[in-house]
């Protein structure tokens, strides 16, 4: 392992993360309405390389609202479940606890989900264990508007559990998720007793089943059709549902979701401020299968567009825009297809979970005789077994460090970072390192970080995403709505930078992990007082 010498607080010194900073007031009338929309695994550079095909929702955020062109998460690694928790509680893993779509649990012996939780019960799909947000350790913007103005009302939804959930928070109203072997929203008794009616009425009315059969065909240049993509299974069940989530289609079904939930609960129309964050998952499903070269990627990206439209002219009717808040972006973006990148002349290739497991045992044996020494794996974290280095008298530093030397020899390892190092802050002074120390949670993190070299993906088909590279961490950023300025805005910004944001915008408290800062450019100030009235009679003196 190479000397670095940075400590935590030098690192800090020169993040791109500063302290949290309210920058601006509030407006003199706070929006009716925050309305968060994520693209699962969008890109940044679908928003420039698709522009022809926008005609609408996207077009229009990127004409009306503030657009941020080199927006990056501040976090590793760079997956679904963090990207989702940074969005409103600006808090990095560090602090937010959520260390990635699923950790290590050394006192339960294996692998814990980011939002499963014993303790809840599903609602809306028979008995089953529910999720909740019980291992998010910080506020979000939902939470600090609630606790300041608790007649506000906080929905969050999405395809994935992770995703509804870590966006809502933990005071949130409720959060709604798809269930593939049902084909309806659910949630979970973290929220209350029973599904809201307004909820159990869009199930029954089964919206879900209206493309049974359909033909996934693209939209072509200038709204001509294109070729088909696919084919939807010819009857429901849970091959249907599952072929819809992995399909334009599910889009349009959160956004029927969406509506639904304007209507049902009032949004926007009792006085206070609501929120409703949504998140369309479908667009990383089809990006795993086909990647961010594909026609299937461009055509759901396109078709997002038009969803995305069609709940702007809801709000505007049922609202109005000129009293929401609209917030785009994505929790992460993702590598291109390896066999892509080769025919390109680009470097890159898959990388064998089993042979690479292999050769990390053969570190850890050669240097301290047979054993289980791996004692779990989530991601690229490696969780050495405890009790066998105490067995052997071994320091864990020691075991961490000769453990890390071996990796970073194997092939396509570029760094690897052990506990003790970041415990210590010794990390090299780079954006890279920095995204990984912020990430690290004593009690949730591994003992062994694994930081592969660009555009190596451990899938072995499609494509992932995961690391710490400019392709999975360049995300849109984009806010319209009152007291928001528009125009384009080149400067590097992070993710954490939205909930301070939004907090100031509201007028209340930033949430109690958040990192970044206020985006102050974007910000207007309220207008002046009008000049006081001048006394009948009064005249100079």
């Amino acid at each position: 392992m190479k000397p670095w010498t940075l400590t935590l607080a030098g690192l800090l010194s020169i993040s791109a993360l500063p302290a949290p900073a309210v920058a601006a007031p509030a407006p003199a009338e706070a929006p009716r309405l925050v309305v968060l929309v994520a693209v699962d695994q969008m890109r940044y550079d679908y928003l420039p390389r698709f522009a022809s095909g926008f005609t609408a929702g996207f077009r229009r955020l990127l004409q009306e609202g503030a657009v941020f062109t080199n927006a990056n998460l501040g976090h590793y690694p760079s997956v679904t479940a963090v990207g989702h928790s940074a969005m409103l509680t600006g808090a990095p893993p560090s602090i937010s606890g959520i260390v990635g779509n699923d950790w290590y649990d050394r006192g339960l012996k294996r692998n814990v989900t980011s939002v499963e939780d014993p303790g809840t019960q599903l609602l809306g799909a028979g008995a089953a264990t529910g999720s909740s947000p019980h291992r998010l350790r910080v506020s979000t913007v939902g939470d600090e508007l609630k606790m300041a103005h608790p007649g506000s009302r906080v929905i969050s939804m999405a395809h994935k559990d992770r995703s509804a959930i870590l966006m809502g928070g933990r005071m949130a109203d409720l959060a709604l998720w798809w269930d593939t072997n049902t084909g309806a929203f659910v949630s979970s008794t973290w929220y209350g007793t029973e599904l809201p009616k307004w909820v159990s009425a869009f199930n029954a009315g089964r919206p879900a089943d209206a493309w049974v059969g359909r033909e996934w065909r693209a939209v072509g240049e200038g709204g001509q059709p294109g070729p088909v993509l696919g084919t939807l299974p010819a009857a429901p069940g849970p091959a249907y549902y599952g072929s819809l989530y992995n399909s334009a289609y599910g889009n349009e079904l959160l956004v029927s979701l969406a509506e639904a939930a304007l209507e049902g609960e009032g949004l926007g129309r009792r006085g206070t401020t609501d929120v409703l964050a949504l998140s369309f998952s479908c667009n990383d499903a089809v990006g795993h299968d086909t990647g961010p070269h594909s026609a299937e990627i461009r055509d759901i990206t396109v078709r997002t567009d038009l969803a995305l439209e069609r709940l702007l002219a809801t709000i505007d009717r049922r609202v109005g825009l000129a009293r929401t808040v609209v917030v785009l972006t994505a929790d992460h973006g993702v590598a291109p297809v390896p066999e892509q990148m080769a025919a390109w002349k680009m470097p890159g290739g898959r990388l064998s979970r089993p042979d690479f497991e292999k050769a990390v045992a053969g570190v850890l044996e050669a240097a301290f005789g047979p054993g289980a020494w791996i004692e779990g794996r989530a991601g690229s974290d490696l969780y050495l077994d405890r009790a066998l280095m105490a067995e052997r008298g071994l320091d864990p530093a020691a075991v961490e460090r000769r453990l890390a030397a071996g990796i970073e020899t194997l092939e396509p390892v570029w760094r690897a970072y052990t506990r003790s190092q970041l415990i210590e802050g010794r990390v090299p002074p780079d954006r890279w390192s920095r995204r990984v120390l912020l990430s690290f949670d004593r009690e949730r993190s591994g003992d062994v970080e694994v930081l592969f070299e660009p555009y190596w993906v451990s899938s072995t088909s499609g494509t992932t995403h995961g690391t710490a590279y400019s392709y999975d961490t360049h995300i849109p950023l984009v806010v319209m709505g009152p007291g928001i300025r528009k125009g384009r805005y080149d400067r590097g910004v992070v993710l954490n930078d939205l909930a301070p944001t939004l907090a100031t915008l509201l007028g209340v408290e930033t949430p109690s992990g958040a990192s970044g800062q206020a985006l102050a450019d974007i910000l207007q100030p309220p207008p002046p007082p009008p000049p006081p009235a001048a006394r009948p009679g009064a005249g100079p003196r």
